[in-house]
This record gives C-alpha cells, sequence and structure tokens, in this order.
C-alpha cells in the first residue's frame, strides 16, 4: 500500500502568509512525480502553529527520488528565479513523519 509522508512545520504567525505564497508558487511542481499520489497543505485553526504538508506516495523509494531530485533542487534555490540570495524560511521547526497505509475508504457515489 501507499505511504504518507506528513511534514509537521512551525510557522510564527507573522509568516504564514509567506508560506503559502511560497507553495502556491510551487503549484506543480510536485504533481509530475513518478509516484506521486496526492497533496495537502493544512493550515492551523486553533491550537498550535504548526502546518501540515501532507504527501502521499506510491512508495518509500517513489518519495526519496522526489527528495533526491526535484524536491532539493527546489529547496537549493534552483527554483528560484532571478538567482539572488535565497529568502530566509518561513518555518522556525520541522518535522517529518512518515506512515504505511494500513485501512482506506473513499466516498460512495
Amino acid at each position: 500500500m501507499s505511504i504518507v509522508k506528513i511534514n509537521a512545520l512551525t510557522v510564527p504567525e507573522e509568516q504564514r502568509e509567506v508560506l503559502e505564497k511560497r507553495f502556491a508558487s510551487r503549484a506543480g511542481s510536485v504533481e509530475n512525480s513518478d509516484g506521486f499520489e496526492w497533496f495537502e497543505l493544512l493550515r492551523p485553526l486553533e491550537g498550535t502553529d504548526q502546518y501540515l504538508v501532507y504527501t502521499r506516495w506510491r512508495d518509500e523509494a517513489a518519495f526519496q527520488a522526489w527528495m533526491e531530485g526535484s524536491m532539493k533542487t527546489a529547496h537549493q534555490g534552483g527554483g528560484e528565479q532571478g538567482g539572488g540570495e535565497r529568502p530566509k524560511p518561513a518555518a522556525t521547526g520541522s518535522t517529518l513523519w512518515s506512515f504505511e497505509v494500513v485501512q482506506q475508504a473513499a466516498p460512495k457515489g
């Protein structure tokens, strides 16, 4: 079955808009990756300053290939235009959680 990677990003309130704009500007960058199945950026509503970046992959190998390929390039500034100084991170911390999908359900219809 698929695997899920959740990156819990600690984002101060004054950086939330910056983070969301950066993700919006990268829209489409992960969707063409081999083995990619789903993405969601989850904004906290209450009780936490952590955004969750949810991605679902065919298997661990597909995730690792993306990490070493287009994701690494984007985070090293390879995807930035102008080649100037890399912007300061919007998040002050990050934790990656890994899960294996053992059960799933979809709406009936």
